[in-house]
């Protein structure tokens, strides 16, 4: 019987369930290159991490590893239900109080190793937590896509180290009585983007008016294994930034607060990276706590040792 010991969080209600110990040896190399390792030979551990029984669809996975760049505290491959993230945003708000919580960091600047890339992640005295992410940009502004059942939908297709479609102009209340609605348009319109030209696209993002004072926007994202984001989101919030700043609407150094479907916030800013080719570098602020610390048992002979897939 193997044992793997996690420890879960939730950031703005949206989980995450870190690998302590018990993961996969990966070899050497950079945290891209281990999660080719990873997704290769070992994704069945993936799916006995987040997939029922032990998990569910809307869990966030994250394998902590040892960083190849040595400036950096840790080094992370985030994955879910179907698959595996470039970056995640709320996951790493996880990890930095996760880190915390086993005394491994104190308040401060914490450099940590994705597989997009290195962020700078910030906890601060509080518990909260700020997220610089990768450089973000809007790859097509006002894409038009007929999606069946609805008709036409235009959006801006971005990254944030993830790729993501961002509509605006929907016709529906973004509130948690219409999730099953929303699940259902979001995901036709994923597959109707990536088969009008943007396969890569795997995060579908809505946008509204907020619900409680002080937010600017709400929104409702549905992530790549078909579970909306419980939180408002850390990658699509940079994607708005990176949007929001192609189109003027917001000034460097301008604070954005997004608003999730439950209603929990995160605080976005931004500064130019390179003007010309429209990248922006995000900082996204918000807060995570740990819920659980418990040991994952997989035995072969359980006939779902490896998950429900």
């Amino acid at each position: 019987m193997k044992k793997v010991s996690v420890i879960d969080s939730h950031t703005g209600g949206e989980p995450t369930r870190i690998v302590i110990t018990g993961g996969p040896d990966l070899g050497k190399g950079t945290v891209a290159e281990r999660l080719q390792v990873f997704r290769e030979q070992h994704d069945a551990f993936r799916s006995a991490v987040v997939n029922e029984p032990r998990g569910s669809d809307v869990l966030v996975g994250a394998l902590l590893v040892e960083p190849a760049d040595k400036s950096c505290v840790a080094g992370v491959i985030f994955f879910n239900n179907v698959g595996y993230l470039g970056m995640c945003g709320h996951g790493t708000i996880g990890l930095v109080v996760t880190l915390a919580h086993l005394g491994r960091i104190k308040p401060g600047d914490h450099r940590i190793e994705t597989c997009v890339g290195v962020v700078t992640a910030t906890l601060h005295a509080d518990g909260s937590v700020s997220v610089a992410n990768v450089p973000s940009y809007r790859a097509v502004k006002s894409a038009t896509v007929d999606v069946p059942g609805t008709g036409l939908v235009t959006g801006d297709v971005a990254w944030a180290g993830n790729w993501f479609f961002l509509v605006s102009d929907h016709g529906c209340e973004l509130k948690l009585a219409n999730v099953e609605a929303l699940t259902d348009l979001t995901w036709r319109i994923r597959k109707a983007v990536n088969a009008q030209g943007f396969p890569e696209v795997d995060h579908v993002e809505l946008f509204g008016p907020p619900q409680t004072a002080g937010a600017y926007s709400r929104n409702f994202v549905m992530c790549p294994g078909k579970a909306y984001d419980r939180s408002p989101c850390g990658t699509g919030t940079s994607a708005k930034l990176a949007c929001l700043a192609a189109d003027g609407k917001l000034l460097e150094g301008e604070t954005w607060v997004q608003e999730s479907i439950i209603g929990t916030r995160f605080s976005g800013k931004f500064r130019w990276h390179n003007r010309s080719r429209g990248e922006v570098l995000p900082v996204i602020t918000g807060a995570a706590h740990v819920n659980a610390e418990s040991m994952l048992l997989l035995a072969e002979n359980d006939p779902f040792c490896w998950g429900i897939r």
